[in-house]
Order: structure tokens, then C-alpha cells, then sequence
């Protein structure tokens, strides 16, 4: 186009190399550490239960109380929504690398923190793990929408899709190496003692080893994040941030000859010229954002938060569908520790063989078939998987047919990174200017982290027995693992038809997307009508 800009051509135009796959191993440790604190929360919060709620009086003995269990596992969640809103307008206000280190430093600190939590009573210290988690999300929220941009901008256009998917298939590392370390942690304790069943002793089953146990796992996560801000804090702004944003065409044109290692001329007057165009100009709350942009973001933040009902319910209530279903054995035949062993055992066969391969699918193919094929498609078999579980589910239960169901089950986790999980991240940092990228981003992000609240909460009351006799105790009656499936079947479906909203971005430059470069943009169409979408051939 005729107002492209030298140094943003150039990132567009360059070949794939060292830099591109540094920028990916710096961003994607962030959410290696993301994914980790996140889930590994649902490895040990049976573990809490035996060690705190074992006393007489508890509503059940060995179990977290519902409200308890709620907040355990959804104040994260509340954390990282807030950090996303919040990160996310900073980046765009401050740029993108002075806030990065920031959340780094807010991740590793809540970690340890996390693992240190103290009291002299089981209020006190669920309190304080419920007080530092918040925190540790609020970082982690921060990392969504500074890690996509950050690589948005750094990527070249032909494979632009496949470094952003890759910073995010590092969650599905971080997902497996939660169930990893659990495993090792719990079987080298696991096997330091010989302790009674839960059956035989409640309060003894839970020795004093368990204590260790969560906490080591919980404050794993803070070492990935420590030993990568040295490099955060040496990588350079992005050029789209300096020249775009901050207007410093001599500061972009440097540290861009840096990173590519070629000579690149500061072209002053063609940035100001291009910050004087109006289509450069406009905020969040007007009318031009909402005629240009308007439905793009409905469709970034309505399938973010649809799919992540779905995600999040799955992957933080494995292990009570797992055992609804006779998995893994009732508690009562374990003790603290063992128990811990089997669910993490469970958890990290499922990311081994489903998760993390579905990432790396996405990785492959999203320059291929598209950002929009790839979406719909996860959709439609994420909605076909449910209700192939739901539906027959009393067929599942029995014995011989409960490797039939793990599998089916896998299958929805694959679809989920083959499919939306992934591209939900990859497409609002492509689509949206410069000046704003950051911000929608991160409501996109939040929309997400809604929906994972909805999920955590919502799926851990209604997956509870409609008969009140055979729910756990001190949960109301829900309406049973079945119709729990069938809800998210429903939930997937509706991700279908909110998709049809997102354009495609394959292969275009997102100064091409977004119209940043000149008038030129608005003759070509330029303005994200569906039509401008690439069919896949």
C-alpha cells in the first residue's frame, strides 16, 4: 500500500527468524506459568479438604465446604478478569514492554505467596491462599493481552498466526507439567509413609506430609516466570507501539535495525502525516469504532466467553467427572496423597494425549485453512463430542465403557486447542488498530474469563445430584453430570453461530486489516465486512 510504513513492511515482509522464535519462547513462558498456576489449583483442592475439613462438625468430612471450594477455585479467575481489563488498556496507554514486566513480577511474587499462605486456623489459611491467588490472577490477566499483541506485532504476515498460536499452545505445556510435577511431588511423598485409608481414619489419612504437598506444587509455577524477565526486560517495543502509538518513527526505525539486522530509514513526516489521518484517530466509545469495529469485537468477546464456559468447566472438573464416572476411585479407599497421585495420573494422560496435541494443530494449520475454518470447526465437534457424552451417559458409567468415554472425552479438550481455545487469543491481536489492540484484546480476554467464572461456579453446583440425598455435602440439588453436558453441548452450539461474527485475518498485514496506513484503505474496503473474509480453498 502506498502509506506503509519502511520498518513495519519489513516486519512484514521478513523471513522467519532467531528473533521471531526467541519472541515466542519469552512470551509463551508467560503463559506456560498462566496455564500452570491456573489449573494446577484443581489438582489439590481435594488435598485442602482432607487437610483442613477433617474435624467433626464439617458439613463432610474431608471435603471443602461449597462456598469454600468456590472461592478456591474461582478467585483466580476474578483476578485475571481484572488484570486483562486493566493490563490490557495500560499496554495501549504505556506501551506494550513497560507493563510486561510488571505482571512477570506480580506472577512470581503471588506464587511463592501462594505456597506461604498462613494461619492458625483452616480460615485463615484458605483466606490468605484466596487473597495471593486474586493477585497472581490479576497478573496472569495482564499476560493475555500484552503476550498476543507483543507477538502480533513482531510476526511477519505470512506465518503471523502461527507464532501467536504458539505463544498460546505454551498453556498446554503448562497444563501438563501441573499434572507432571503433582505426580512426582505426591508419589515421592506418597511412597515416604505408609498412612491409613481416608475409611479407616479421616484425619490421619491426611498426615503431615500433605501440607507440603500443595504447597510445593503451587509455588512451582513461579520458577518458568523468574527465569525469564532478564529477557522481557532486553526485548525492544514493538515498531507498531513506537511509530503508530508514540509516534517516534527515529525510535522504531532503530530498534527495528536491530532486531532484523538491516538498515531501516526513520520516515518522520510519513508518521505524522498518517497520525493526522482521521481513520488514525478515533477512541474505544465512538461511533466510527462501533461502524468498524463494533461487530467484530461482539463476535472476539461473545465466542471467548462461550467457549471458555465450556474449557473451564472441563478442565477445572476432570477429576469429579472422572470420578463420577468410577475412574478414579472413591476417596474413601485412599489416602491424601494417593489421591492426589490419581488425579494428577488422570489429568496428565488427558493433556499428554488430547491438549497439548490439539495446540499444536492449530500451530500447523492456522496459516493454511484460516483463523475462521479452524474456529467453527472446533466449535462443531466440541458440540458433537458433548452431547455424544451426555446423552447415552448412564452407558458411560458402567464399567467396560469407561475408556469409550475418556476417549470422547479427549476428544472435546482436542477440538477445544484445534479450534477456538486457540483462535479466540490469535484473532484480537490481529484485527484491531494499533492504538486499541491492546485494550480489545484484553476485553475480549476478560469476556473469556467471565464465562470461565460462570463455568467454575456454575459446573460445580450443577453437576450436583438432582437428588438432595446423593449430592456432596452442604450443596444444594443440581441437575446432575448429564444434563451438566448437555448445557455445554448447548453452550458450544451457540459459539457456532456467534463465530460467523469474526472476520478472517489470514495473510493480510494488520495495518491492512485495520486501515492504519492511509485513506487508500477505505477505496479497498478495508472496514471488516464478512464478505472481506478469505474462504479457505
Amino acid at each position: 500500500m502506498a502509506g506503509q510504513l519502511g520498518v513495519l513492511n519489513a516486519l512484514d515482509v521478513a523471513k522467519t527468524q532467531w528473533y521471531h522464535f526467541t519472541a515466542i519462547v519469552i512470551a509463551g513462558m508467560g503463559f506456560f506459568t498462566d496455564a500452570y498456576d491456573l489449573f494446577c489449583i484443581s489438582l489439590v483442592t481435594k488435598l485442602l479438604g482432607r487437610i483442613y475439613y477433617t474435624k467433626e462438625g464439617a458439613p463432610k468430612p474431608g471435603t471443602l465446604p461449597p462456598n469454600v471450594a468456590a472461592a478456591v477455585n474461582g478467585v483466580a479467575l476474578c483476578g485475571t478478569l481484572a488484570g486483562q481489563l486493566f493490563f490490557g488498556w495500560l499496554g495501549d496507554k504505556l506501551g506494550r514492554k513497560k507493563v510486561y514486566g510488571i505482571t512477570l513480577v506480580l506472577m512470581v511474587v503471588s506464587s511463592l505467596a501462594s505456597g506461604l499462605s498462613f494461619g492458625e486456623h483452616p480460615t485463615g489459611v484458605i483466606a490468605t491462599l484466596c487473597f495471593f491467588r486474586f493477585w497472581l490472577g490479576f497478573g496472569i490477566g495482564g499476560d493475555y493481552p500484552l503476550s498476543a499483541t507483543i507477538m502480533s506485532e513482531y510476526a511477519n504476515k505470512k506465518t503471523r498466526g502461527a507464532f501467536i498460536a504458539a505463544v498460546f499452545a505454551m498453556q498446554g505445556f503448562g497444563i501438563l507439567a501441573g499434572g507432571i510435577v503433582a505426580l512426582i511431588v505426591s508419589s515421592a511423598f506418597d511412597h515416604s509413609f505408609k498412612a491409613p485409608t481416608y475409611a479407616e481414619n479421616a484425619a490421619a489419612s491426611a498426615v503431615p506430609e500433605a501440607d507440603y504437598v500443595w504447597r510445593i506444587i503451587v509455588m512451582f509455577g513461579a520458577i518458568p516466570a523468574a527465569l525469564t524477565y532478564y529477557w522481557r526486560m532486553k526485548m525492544p517495543e514493538t515498531a507498531r507501539y513506537t511509530a503508530l502509538v508514540a509516534k517516534n518513527a527515529k525510535q522504531a526505525a532503530a530498534d527495528m535495525s536491530k532486531v532484523l539486522q538491516v538498515d531501516l530509514e526513520a520516515e518522520e513526516e510519513k508518521v505524522e502525516r498518517l497520525a493526522a489521518e482521521p481513520n488514525n484517530s478515533f477512541g474505544l466509545f465512538t461511533k466510527e469504532f462501533a461502524r468498524r469495529h463494533g461487530l467484530h469485537l461482539l463476535g472476539t468477546t461473545s465466542t471467548w466467553f462461550l467457549l471458555d464456559i465450556a474449557f473451564y468447566s472441563q478442565n477445572l472438573f476432570q477429576k469429579d467427572i472422572f470420578s463420577a464416572i468410577g475412574w478414579i476411585p472413591p476417596a474413601a479407599t485412599m489416602n491424601a496423597i494417593h489421591e492426589v497421585y490419581r488425579i494428577a495420573r488422570a489429568q496428565t494422560l488427558i493433556a499428554f494425549c488430547s491438549t497439548v496435541p490439539g495446540y499444536w494443530f492449530t500451530v500447523f494449520l492456522i496459516d493454511y485453512i484460516g483463523r475462521f475454518a479452524i474456529q467453527l470447526m472446533g466449535f462443531f465437534f466440541m458440540t458433537v463430542f458433548m452431547f455424544a457424552l451426555a446423552i447415552p451417559y448412564n452407558h458411560w458409567t458402567e464399567k467396560e465403557n469407561r475408556i469409550g468415554f475418556v476417549v470422547i472425552y479427549s476428544l472435546t479438550f482436542f477440538f477445544a486447542n484445534f479450534g477456538p481455545n486457540a483462535t479466540t487469543f490469535v484473532v484480537p491481536a490481529e484485527i484491531f488498530p494499533a492504538r486499541l489492540r491492546s485494550t480489545c484484546h484484553g476485553i475480549s480476554a476478560a469476556a473469556g474469563k467471565a464465562g470461565a467464572i460462570v463455568g467454575a461456579f456454575g459446573f460445580l453446583y450443577a453437576a450436583q445430584s438432582k437428588d438432595k440425598t446423593k449430592t456432596d455435602a452442604g450443596y444444594p440439588p443440581g441437575i446432575g453430570v448429564k444434563n451438566s453436558l448437555i448445557l455445554l453441548g448447548v453452550v458450544n452450539f451457540f459459539g457456532i453461530l456467534f463465530t460467523l461474527l469474526v472476520p478472517e485475518s489470514k495473510g493480510k498485514s494488520l495495518e491492512e486489516l485495520t486501515g492504519e496506513n492511509d485513506d487508500e484503505a477505505k477505496e479497498m474496503g478495508v472496514q471488516y465486512e464478512t464478505s472481506n473474509r478469505t474462504v479457505p480453498e
